[in-house]
């Protein structure tokens, strides 16, 4: 639909409306975590984080949806936010309630959930992260993981010694040259460092402890509730389609359902979309675009993939896990 068949509503911002116009969504992305944002070799962006990105396009623009991806480190990226040079943040920065109560900006919900963890050389023969107390530590600043490491070994009587770089890729790389015994990020990146950075993935391990909460979601600025509230609601309709058993090959099926909650999320009864200042098709538009929550997971960091990861907190709420959407009604 062209978007002048969007229903008009008064907006509390400025950066629905000039997604709207530019008829592109920007999005700040990862410099470079294989699952989650990477650019392939022809410069397309894959990954959990940018298929997001990739689902409010669709849902907010229409069919002629349009992104585009910029990489930010975690210095730059919400100053890149707070500045406007971007529309959303979709990357792998986690929610607290610093960033949450004094960067005048907002979380729009939690697509991953996660925590941190240590990548170590199997050579060394450890079972349990507390085994490094004295050792070396890699870590990247900027980043909710210099602070946790020395809450954690303070916590446990335990001491590390920090070595500490500006940037992750810095840290991974000194990690592996062996100017550090441990290697401490979030497990997502962990994982993704295990499968494309390390000289051979099987000779590495990820100790099994995880010593932090690290909620990660996308983030947009104050100045527009409208364009929070879209992007919030793009992200429980993925999990909601999951929930439903709605997916990219069926969503077409799925709009002759006599489900009254799949019709109401798809647009075929109801007022959902308008509500959001949207037209009926947002929700329909997105999973067709990139999948329901699940087939995002398992294309990008599943079991089938070189980061090999389980659902496990990122299951749905009914298979154990946290991932639970707020009514579409």
């Amino acid at each position: 639909p062209c978007l002048s068949s969007f229903p008009t509503r008064p907006v509390s911002g400025l950066t629905l409306g000039a997604v709207r116009k530019r008829g592109e969504v920007v999005c700040g992305v990862s410099t470079g975590i294989g699952g989650f944002a990477i650019a392939d070799g022809s410069g397309r962006w894959t990954g959990l984080t940018t298929d997001f990105c990739r689902a409010v396009s669709a849902a907010v623009l229409g069919d002629a949806a349009k992104e585009k991806f910029v990489p930010l480190s975690p210095q730059q990226r919400f100053t890149a936010l707070q500045s406007g040079e971007i529309d959303m943040l979709t990357t792998v920065a986690t929610w607290t309630l610093t960033r949450d109560a004094s960067l005048g900006l907002l979380y729009g919900g939690v697509y991953f959930y996660d925590g941190q963890g240590f990548l170590v050389p199997k050579s060394l023969g450890l079972k349990g992260a507390l085994e490094l107390d004295g050792a070396s530590i890699c870590t990247a600043t900027g980043t909710t993981s210099e602070l946790n490491l020395a809450d954690y070994f303070r916590a446990n009587g335990k001491t590390f010694k920090p070595v500490v770089f500006e940037a992750q890729n810095e840290a991974r790389a000194a990690f592996f040259s062996g100017r550090c015994q441990a290697f401490s990020a979030d497990m997502s990146y962990l994982s993704s460092v295990r499968a494309s950075d390390a000289p051979n993935p099987d000779e590495w391990q990820i100790l099994p402890e995880m010593i932090s909460k690290e909620p990660l979601g996308p983030v947009v600025a104050r100045n527009d509730l409208d364009w929070y509230t879209a992007v919030k609601w793009v992200l429980m309709a993925l999990i909601e389609a999951e929930e439903k058993g709605i997916t990219a090959a069926n969503v077409e099926q799925m709009k002759d359902s006599t489900n009254p909650e799949i019709r109401r999320l798809l647009g075929t009864a109801g007022d959902m979309g308008q509500r959001l200042g949207l037209d009926p098709g947002w929700a329909y538009r997105a999973i067709k675009r990139v999948g329901n929550y699940g087939e995002i997971f398992e294309r990008n960091v599943g079991p089938k993939t070189p980061l090999r990861m389980e659902r496990n907190s990122n299951a749905l709420w009914t298979k154990g896990g946290l991932m639970y959407a707020m009514p579409v009604r």
